[in-house]
């Protein structure tokens, strides 16, 4: 991994429970709140100047305004919701560009994993647990949050034991 484990380390115990609220909230509103995004990201500022060289933590900013120009372009097409792309463009300065190859890996077993286990649980006595979420009732939405918060969440866990 590209990703210091020291760097790992300190940004997993804030970015955590900010992909736990993501994932809550999008399983039970299906939305992302803004005041998430901009925690993520103030998370990120905050840390980011301390723990990274100059260089590289404007080099992860411009990933953040990357992704938020795709995120963009791929809202407009209807292929994933704003706060999706909001917050997928919160999350991009966390990743080591180096890791791009394993975080798209983490990501699609994550996506399939979380798919299949909210549909699963859907259909089962376990949606008793929280009848109210939306996204028992959308049909074929899906609550993308639930696997964009664990593929942050994973993959800083990941740099944590195997970082560099």
């Amino acid at each position: 991994m590209h990703l210091s484990a020291q760097t790992a380390l300190w940004f997993a115990p804030l970015v955590w429970p900010i992909c736990i609220w993501v994932a809550w909230s999008d399983m039970a509103t299906m939305r992302i709140p803004n005041k998430a995004v901009i925690a993520l990201t103030l998370v990120f500022v905050g840390l980011g100047l301390i723990l990274m060289p100059w260089d590289m933590f404007l080099w992860r900013l411009s990933q953040l305004a990357i992704v938020l120009g795709i995120g963009i372009f791929l809202n407009a097409a209807g292929m994933v919701g704003a706060g999706d792309a909001k917050f997928a463009a919160a999350a991009a300065p966390f990743i080591a560009l180096g890791d791009l190859r394993l975080l798209l890996a983490l990501f699609a077993a994550n996506l399939l994993a979380a798919f299949v286990t909210h549909r699963l649980v859907r259909h089962s006595p376990l949606r008793r647990l929280a009848p109210g979420w939306e996204s028992w009732q959308r049909g074929w939405d899906f609550p993308m949050g639930l696997s964009l918060g664990a593929t942050l969440a994973l993959y800083l866990g990941l740099g944590i034991f195997y970082g560099r």
